[in-house]
């Protein structure tokens, strides 16, 4: 189970395609168009994203638009046997929006069906027999930006609808339950279980709302029903990657100064006061396990993350950019895994304030 693209629908192909090469340093490799849709497609790294807009009024892209804002429609995956998923998603009551197609693909076959998920997000399955998987997707380009896959995706479903996406998450592709948030402040709440895949590591987090003020609700209100709320891409070098970005125009998500003060009196701070200062600079939160620093010199592995603002004219899908730093634990090397709990709260107390100066959000 990997993730092969993703494909977002928007009012204008051409526009958001000019506006990933100039901003996220993506590669424009391909374009597509019938009698209704033009697509475009965009890489780095890894990365494969699909930017559909409408050329009449039937295409399924201005059907979409007309019930949700510009943002992700569906998240397709590589698999091993999707006979076998169709079936399980079907008792699952999920719909098949392409019945399953084949077409020869070099010395194997190339299989895909689309089937419904939540809310307005569909999934495309792809299998693909006596090849790499790797080898049909568009070819990847170099960036100066940096960004190698996507870490994560994250999914919002409406309040009490939590237990059941994990559930059928869990039983038709195969995902697993690993990590439990519940993130309150004295405004709103939300509670998150970060679902993952344990072959591939692909990393799904579902969020659902508590109470009406949560984040998490607005996300619902503006998007008419669950959707993917943001794309975490991984970067080798989130320092260089952000500073960069920051000279493309790229908006982000500001930290307050007293975030950083707090930060350095945590557990032995493992940065030097030179790397504080570059992360500071570049507003970039921090976490680690404190239980992973040692005292005979060892670091534990660091997770950075920063989030742009909303990217499309209506406050809800943004990106979150990623670095998950290698660590040395009792004479072991170790990457960074899962989700800080700190850095998650910052997120959260970081968009109340974005809905605060919306007005959205009273204090």
């Amino acid at each position: 189970m990997k993730i092969a693209r993703v494909h977002f629908y928007v009012e204008d192909a051409t526009v958001w395609r000019d506006w990933f090469v100039r901003r996220l340093g993506f590669q424009a490799v391909a374009k597509h168009e019938c009698s209704c849709t033009r697509t475009e497609v965009v890489t780095c790294g890894a990365i494969v994203f699909h930017l559909s807009s409408p050329l009449l009024p039937d295409s399924p892209v201005a059907v979409f638009l007309q019930k949700h804002p510009e943002g992700v429609a569906d998240l397709a995956f590589y698999v091993e046997d999707i006979e076998a998923i169709l079936a399980k998603a079907v008792s699952q009551g999920a719909q098949i929006l392409q019945p399953l197609q084949e077409q020869p693909q070099g010395q194997g076959s190339l299989k895909w069906a689309t089937i419904s998920a939540w809310g307005c997000l569909s999934h495309t399955l792809i299998e693909v027999e006596g090849q790499n998987s790797h080898q049909i997707a568009e070819s990847p380009a170099q960036s100066p930006v940096c960004f190698t896959n996507i870490d994560h995706v994250v999914l919002n479903v409406a309040a009490g609808d939590l237990e059941r996406a994990i559930a059928w998450y869990e039983n038709v592709l195969g995902f697993q339950p690993q990590q439990d948030f519940k993130i309150q402040t004295e405004r709103s709440a939300l509670r998150s279980r970060v679902m993952f895949h344990p072959r591939s590591r692909v990393q799904l987090p579902i969020n659902e709302p508590v109470g009406t003020n949560s984040q998490i609700q607005e996300f619902l209100d503006i998007n008419r029903g669950a959707g993917v709320q943001h794309i975490a891409l991984q970067a080798g070098d989130l320092v260089g990657a952000i500073a960069c970005l920051r000279r493309r125009g790229v908006a982000f998500l500001e930290v307050p100064p007293d975030y950083y003060t707090q930060l350095q009196k945590r557990y032995r701070l493992p940065l030097t006061p030179s790397q504080l200062q570059q992360i500071a600079q570049q507003q970039i939160l921090v976490d680690w396990q404190e239980d992973g620093a040692t005292a005979n010199g060892e670091t534990p592995p660091l997770l950075l993350q920063t989030f742009t603002k909303p990217i499309f004219s209506q406050p809800t899908f943004f990106f979150e950019l990623i670095e998950r730093r290698l660590g040395s634990v009792r004479g072991e090397t170790k990457l960074a895994q899962g989700f800080g709990e700190g850095n998650f709260r910052a997120l959260f107390e970081a968009i109340e304030r974005e809905q605060i100066q919306r007005g959205s959000l009273h204090r």
